[in-house]
């Protein structure tokens, strides 16, 4: 694997949110990486409740100023870059004041859900697909961590279908046990057609539920992990449908499992 190019892209990672299974394991899976010699990139959403200053985060000039269309409107990109001490790794965050300034995460301060979290997820989506273009850098595999992420595969395979810099790309889910109650907004579905058209993968996310968006993701993946010890039946099932390769979830042998299950992945025509 060494040399090999993983792009890491998740909605959480620390040290810039609190620990949690998805954060530390997106974290840890690029760390290990990074460790036998893999370039990689991690993404993630700059939430205001991340602090700057301390962070070190700064603007990358030549990489913002584009503007992304969600739902026939032009939202301003900006990219902003850090370093994770020690590391030497690049984590870029995807920024925009509309839909990442507010102070909070997913919820507002009564634990509903944030009514254009389903936008948030588009622009987040194709935030990193245009930055990565522009640093011009193929990844081999692509991870995706997080429901927030979770369109990612879906755009990869549907809207940038024809864009050779991810014609090689192999992208790889982690499914968490992370659920929220109810739905996304229920536009959703009318707001990815009116980037990529009709289509029958649409229909998964025609109600947005965590579990859809989570089926969505592994629809339009070639290969699953479980980064929970448990996930939901519905989801189980789902998977062993598609037949695709699956990592079960790895408590002790993280680095090696991941790193082995990459290299497979790759070695498979």
């Amino acid at each position: 694997m060494k040399d090999k190019r993983i792009l890491f892209v998740s909605s959480e990672v620390v040290p810039y949110l609190p620990e949690t299974e998805l954060s530390s394991t997106a974290f840890n899976a690029a760390k290990n990486a990074h460790s036998k010699g893999v370039q990689t990139r991690i993404f993630m959403p700059r939430y205001g409740v991340i602090n700057e200053r301390r962070h070190q985060l700064h603007e990358v000039i030549r990489l913002s100023g584009m503007n992304l269309v969600v739902n026939d409107v032009d939202m301003p990109l900006i990219i902003k870059v850090a370093s994770i001490p020690k590391e030497r790794m690049q984590v870029y965050f995807i920024d925009n004041e509309e839909y990442f300034k507010r102070k909070a995460v997913f919820t507002d301060e009564d634990d509903q859900l944030f009514s254009d979290n389903d936008e948030r997820a588009i622009f987040f989506a194709k935030g990193v697909i245009e930055t990565v273009k522009k640093l011009n850098w193929a990844p081999d595999i692509i991870h995706v961590h997080g429901w927030l992420a979770s369109l990612l595969p879906l755009y990869l395979k549907e809207f940038y279908k024809e864009e050779p810099l991810f014609t090689e790309s192999k992208i790889v889910t982690s499914l968490y046990n992370n659920s929220f109650e109810g739905t996304l907004d229920t536009e959703l579905a009318n707001k990815v057609k009116f980037d990529m058209g009709e289509g029958k993968k649409l229909a998964t996310i025609e109600t947005p539920s965590h579990t859809n968006i989570l089926k969505s993701a592994i629809e339009n993946s070639d290969a699953i992990i479980h980064g929970s010890e448990t996930i939901s039946e519905e989801l189980e099932s789902f998977i062993k449908e598609k037949e695709m390769p699956v990592l079960e979830y790895q408590l002790e042998n993280l680095k090696e499992s991941y790193l082995n299950f990459y290299a497979d992945l790759l070695s498979v025509d």
